[in-house]
């Protein structure tokens, strides 16, 4: 049993946006996608804050602000196209950003269980996560094919918290998007957000608990949000 000052505790993280900066690969692949149909690649400032929904819904928003729409048939198999690009070096460019690994280790030092839950498809999540070298750190990666229903969906933020052992009364939620408030919010849990993330709404506007412009500022954030949840 673990042993802390939040061993009873359970920290659970949003994955694009959050814990890595996976913008680069990610929009590699939305433009070789866009090649199949012959459309004009898009810059990454362009499509950055559209990160987060999912494949499909990236695909949609992409192709729309070049004013195509795709059949539901078609957007189905791009999507399933994309996940083969993206899938083949999903970890080319993308890395943690500064400061989470060593928030992680000093949650985990403190007692924490950790957890992901994100809208990425579960094996991807698992697949970026080992090639950074991360996912043994996580008691529970939860992605939006693992559930019913994905953020802002609560049971997805409820899924996460017991796979990984935790009760979601002593868990807090890290995230950079509506989504991860939303769930988070409607499972009852406090929630930070990160101002350097993909979110297409303005951070201060998103109604956190914290707002994070740092990375190392997380470990003392949970601690005073679990301090006030006996």
């Amino acid at each position: 049993m673990s042993s802390g000052e939040l061993a009873d505790s359970t920290i659970v993280f949003d994955l694009d946006g959050t814990l890595v900066d996976t913008a680069p690969d990610i929009v590699r692949a939305l433009n070789e996608t866009m090649d199949l149909e012959g459309l004009p690649r898009v810059k990454l400032d362009t499509v950055r804050n559209l990160i987060g929904h999912g494949a499909r819904v990236l695909i949609e928003r992409a192709s729309a602000l070049q004013g195509v729409t795709f059949s539901a048939t078609r957007l189905d198999q791009l999507t399933n196209e994309f996940v083969t690009f993206y899938a083949a070096d999903i970890a080319r460019e993308s890395r943690p950003f500064d400061g989470v690994v060593q928030q992680l280790d000093i949650l985990a030092d403190l007692g924490a269980k950790l957890a992901v839950c994100t809208n990425k498809r579960t094996a991807l999540s698992v697949q970026l996560l080992d090639a950074l070298e991360l996912s043994e750190r996580f008691s529970a990666i939860v992605g939006a094919d693992a559930v019913k229903d994905r953020k802002p969906h609560p049971d997805h933020y409820r899924a996460a918290v017991t796979r990984a052992g935790g009760v979601v009364r002593r868990s807090v939620m890290v995230g950079d998007g509506a989504a991860d408030v939303g769930s988070a919010r409607a499972a009852g849990a406090p929630v930070c957000i990160v101002s350097f993330g993909y979110s297409d709404i303005d951070a201060e506007k998103l109604g956190a608990d914290v707002l994070l412009h740092r990375f190392s500022e997380l470990a003392p954030a949970c601690r005073r949000l679990l301090a006030a949840r006996p």
